[in-house]
């Protein structure tokens, strides 16, 4: 990929994703003025269930076919690129159908025995309708990364997220209109509103494509041979994405049982969990829309490049990166450090918002370099060190879950972030100046 290819991408992805943060920006103060703190966090509490599943069905897949189509595409071989997407997007989306229905049919186990929370009950099964239309539109979205067009994902990603605050809107009028009470089924039918929306235009867009470029799924050859290729990129991956997301899991679980042991009842334990995952984190990742864009285009590039034999070259586009994150980082925390706690009042009115703003100020420019190093990683086929290294990332806050929440309340927590991110950086860079001395320049 040419430099001016990956800056043109990068700069579209950041412009639609500020555009999309800033929806959900005030997506984020609509809900915690309409279902409130509490009921943010249920809403919080459920994620993770869409994010562990799409973890298994998809999330190696859709590196897999960023990578393999970026390959093919740089050996001038489209047609088999189409024949990954095909191969790949039908076995994820047979085993979403699956997933889904697990979650649907078991909704009480999960919310009950799981998530220790009946009343996500019913959000879980409104969850699981979404499960493979995100799959969907994910396996398009990472076909057009490997195609070098950045253009549509970050067109859909746009979309999506209109139709999520719209839809949801829509479902909070006709819910007053009916004189009910206002609950988070409002922001989860949401996400499943845009969910529709972005699949179809997905599936639309890609075969049409596919008709112009005279593409024929009956022309695919040896169909097990290209699932068996596609499954030895993805497993390893999945699975290093299953246990992180797991783990992230038992983190996210643990934390309000671990917040009432600090002294708060489980409403005010869900309350400020709300605060901290509804409010203040997605203020603070609010610049990532920058760090995560360059991460999209990271991994087909590095893997074009490492395809074409051009170590010099990568070996230059990660130190740029680094130094851009480590600028953009230290900007964003002297930004969030003196104007956190008066953010926290402005927009959602929360003095305890403002405080945790300021508090996790300090993680910025960890937070803002990992996303890149890890794209890298990747990109290189370090998929393994990536999950030993986030591995010991979760393992870290997970730590400060057990052990400082119930002393520090939530700052415990949030020191243990600092701490998780900063040796997450350390891990990191290492490895790619080991990678770099151990592979001659090209």
């Amino acid at each position: 990929m040419s430099k001016m290819l990956f800056i043109k991408g990068t700069l579209l992805l950041t412009f639609t994703g500020l555009l999309s943060r800033l929806l959900g920006f005030f997506y984020r103060i609509f809900l915690s003025h309409t279902i409130g703190a509490h009921g943010l966090g249920l809403f919080q509490l459920v994620l993770p269930l869409q994010l562990l599943v799409m973890a298994v069905c998809a999330s190696g897949i859709q590196s897999a076919i960023s990578r393999l189509t970026a390959s093919e595409t740089a050996l001038h071989t489209p047609r088999h690129a189409g024949d990954y997407f095909i191969i790949g997007t039908i076995f994820s989306i047979m085993f979403s159908l699956f997933l889904s229905w697990i979650l649907y049919a078991h909704a009480d186990f999960w919310a009950t025995q799981i998530l220790k929370e009946s009343q996500t009950a019913i959000l879980i099964q409104i969850l699981s309708f979404s499960i493979p239309l995100s799959t969907l539109h994910t396996c398009v979205n990472s076909y057009y990364f490997g195609r070098k067009k950045a253009g549509f994902p970050a067109g859909v990603q746009l979309l999506e997220q209109i139709f999520r605050v719209g839809g949801c809107y829509v479902l909070y009028l006709i819910f007053e209109s009916q004189k009910r009470t206002i609950t988070p089924a409002i922001a989860v039918g949401g996400n499943l509103i845009g969910e529709i929306a972005s699949s179809f235009i997905s599936l639309f867009a890609v075969s049409m494509h596919f008709k112009v470029t005279h593409y024929s799924i009956r022309n695919i050859r040896r169909p097990l041979s290209v699932l068996r290729k596609l499954l030895h990129i993805s497993v390893p991956l999945t699975m290093n994405k299953i246990l992180l997301t797991l783990l992230g899991s038992i983190e996210v679980i643990l934390i309000p049982a671990r917040l009432q042991m600090s002294g708060l009842t489980p409403k005010d334990s869900l309350s400020v969990y709300g605060i901290f995952t509804g409010m203040a984190l997605p203020l603070i990742l609010f610049p990532a829309t920058l760090t995560n864009s360059a991460a999209a285009m990271l991994i087909p590039s590095i893997t074009q490049l490492q395809t074409l034999g051009y170590q010099k070259r990568i070996q230059y586009v990660i130190g740029r990166i680094f130094r851009y994150c480590l600028l953009l980082g230290g900007s964003c925390l002297v930004f969030f450090l003196f104007l956190g706690e008066f953010l926290g009042n402005f927009l959602f009115h929360s003095q305890t918002a403002g405080i945790y703003i300021h508090t996790m100020s300090y993680i910025c420019p960890f937070l803002y370099l990992n996303t890149t190093l890890t794209s890298v990683l990747n990109g290189l086929g370090k998929s393994g060190i990536c999950l030993l290294h986030s591995v010991i990332s979760v393992c870290i806050r997970i730590s400060f879950v057990l052990f400082a929440i119930p002393v520090l309340g939530i700052r415990g927590y949030l020191y243990g972030i600092l701490c998780s991110e900063l040796a997450l950086s350390i891990l990191h860079s290492l490895q790619i100046l080991q990678n770099n001395y151990s592979n001659p320049r090209k």
